[in-house]
């Protein structure tokens, strides 16, 4: 389907497919983009920095908790025998950990031991201290069991307090860390455990008077709290995106529009009122040197173009009226020096209507408005006709003035009784004498004593004629050749006799016909000119003419004429013909 054009589109279709309308799609859409790349980017930085600062708090709490422990409370004890218990204990009994029934094993051990109720104190103030961390505890890794067992809690919670001796199942990678960190950077593991969830937890150990590890200070920040600062962060930036997204569509939008779209639309205005002023005849010429576009880019640039542009077609349109006057004059005087040129040539048919001892047709198409072929005939006298074919060297206006001045001398020697050879010697004479164009001509010159039919000839470089005798058919005569009239002075034409019987034909023409190209660039040649003939050799002069021009134009087809096309045809019928008339 075709796309309308901007006069066929109502307003609301330009202004849906205005470049204003579009710039500001794509800049929402750009925006769109943007922000969410800046989203993703964003949530990124944002989640590793809470990360980051989340376990950074709970080292240092755990650190700071170790400390104090270390310094106000001996833990190596209590650690050593709630693990001797929990290493006592069967697989049997582990997996009871959390019941009451497990719980009140251990009660006694812990109940009245104020170590304990002292460590605890101190881990539930560190972490009454901070609302971030989930829990902070002291616990020490099993590597046997791959668990890690609960010392002191000091969780109020019934439901999520852990006693001594209580524990969870950890990974192997998460123990291995713990237990075998030197003591650089800071200890962490973020595990998804089957109790909690995803966790973090962070740590720092506790070591015995021999250095090796008796517990750890563990807190746990619960991951979840960090989503929750996630969402938090999201309704944000989605909040802030949507005032903003808008508001910048808007801002480029009008930016664009002041400096873009605005300046291109008068320039399209400009251009719309230059077509219709055209149209209606008027010649203004300030369409676009009038526009006040100082955008300082490529918009300004065209609006300047387009100026110059203006004042450059105003100069050709000047220019192509001058030159369309004048190609007119020349076209008017081409068409007369035609007209005059066909009329020089014998064009009514039959040219003789009370001689029936012959009959002769001819015809000449020239390749451009004139050519340079002509061709003649003409009483000599009652009983000589004179057959003139000729073709002049170039083409166009120069051809035909030459054309005219030869076929003027050749008739006005022939008229004065001469052979055939010395009308071309003395025509020869009087274009050699003046042609400093150095143009030449060949011609066929025949004289039929019609009484006789005695044909007497001679060639200067022109084609060989074409002999058609009774019974017989067309076949080429190959005559003997002179020089080109024009071509030297001095020159001598030699003749030739043809003793024509009632019912022969002859048929000349010029390099026009066996020349004729088609667009393969194949010529139509003197074999297919015969063939063309003999179609229909007991033919009319007339209709042999017209069948050969066919099939010219059946080979040629499409093809450009490139040369004249110049054919005589006639016919003795004899003296009988005229008697019995």
């Amino acid at each position: 389907m075709l796309r309308k054009s901007i006069r066929e589109m109502n307003e609301a279709e330009r202004t849906q497919n205005s470049l204003a309308v579009r710039v500001f799609r794509v800049t929402l859409k750009g925006a769109a983009v943007l922000g969410a790349v800046a989203l993703f980017m964003g949530l990124i930085l944002y989640t590793t920095t809470l990360v980051e600062r989340y376990i950074s708090e709970s080292f240092n709490l755990a650190r700071g908790a170790s400390g104090v422990l270390q310094t106000e409370e001996d833990v190596v004890p209590i650690s050593r025998e709630v693990m001797a218990i929990y290493q006592s204990l069967t697989e049997e009994e582990r997996a009871s950990t959390g019941t009451e029934e497990y719980r009140k094993r251990f009660e006694d051990f812990w109940i009245d031991r104020e170590d304990y109720w002292h460590i605890r104190s101190i881990l539930g103030s560190f972490a009454d201290s901070s609302t971030q961390i989930a829990d902070i505890y002291l616990a020490m890794y099993d590597r046997e069991s791959s668990a890690m067992v609960y010392i002191v809690d000091p969780d109020e919670d019934p439901e999520t307090a852990m006693k001594p001796c209580d524990w969870d199942p950890v990974t192997r990678s998460e123990m291995e860390r713990f237990l075998a960190w030197d003591g650089t950077g800071m200890l962490y593991s973020i595990e998804n455990t089957v109790n909690y969830g995803w966790l973090c937890t962070c740590g720092t150990p506790v070591w015995d008077q021999n250095g090796e590890i008796a517990a750890f200070v563990l807190c746990d920040i619960s991951l979840s709290v960090i989503w929750e600062g996630m969402k938090e962060f999201l309704v944000y930036y989605v909040i802030a995106m949507a005032l903003l997204i808008p508001l910048i569509g808007f801002l480029v939008s009008r930016r664009m529009k002041q400096t873009v779209v605005e300046p291109i639309n008068a320039i399209a205005k400009a251009a719309q009122k230059y077509v219709e002023d055209k149209r209606a005849g008027i010649n203004a010429a300030n369409h676009f040197a009038g526009l006040d576009i100082h955008t300082g880019n490529e918009v300004e640039n065209l609006s300047l173009v387009m100026a110059d542009m203006e004042r450059d077609m105003a100069e050709i349109e000047v220019d192509l009226t001058r030159i369309t006057a004048e190609k007119q004059r020349i076209s008017t005087e081409l068409e007369l020096a035609s007209r005059i040129q066909l009329a020089m040539l014998p064009h009514t048919f039959p040219p003789f209507p009370e001689r029936s001892e012959f009959d002769i047709f001819a015809s000449m198409d020239p390749a451009k408005e004139v050519g340079g072929d002509f061709y003649d005939f003409f009483l000599i006298d009652e009983d000589h006709l004179g057959l003139v074919m000729a073709d002049v060297s170039g083409k166009g206006v120069p051809a035909a003035l030459f054309m005219m001045a030869s076929k003027i001398i050749l008739q006005s020697v022939a008229m004065l009784g001469s052979s055939p050879g010395e009308i071309l010697t003395k025509t020869n004479e009087a274009i050699c004498s003046g042609n400093e164009e150095e143009m030449f001509v060949t011609v066929w010159m025949g004289i039929l004593e019609i009484s006789t039919g005695r044909l007497t000839a001679a060639n200067a470089g022109h084609e060989y004629p074409v002999l058609k005798r009774p019974g017989r058919a067309f076949e080429l005569y190959k005559d003997r050749h002179g020089l080109v009239l024009g071509g030297m002075e001095g020159t001598k034409y030699r003749e030739y006799e043809l003793q024509l019987e009632p019912g022969t034909k002859l048929f000349i023409y010029t390099d026009g016909v066996p020349e004729a190209t088609n667009s393969r660039e194949e010529l139509f040649g003197i074999e297919r000119m015969v063939a063309a003939l003999n179609i229909e050799p007991d033919a009319e002069p007339k209709e042999i003419l017209k069948t050969v021009r066919k099939e010219v134009n059946s080979f040629v087809k499409e093809a450009e004429q490139f040369d004249d096309l110049t054919m005589m045809c006639i016919e003795y019928k004899g003296p009988s013909a005229k008697n019995g008339r």
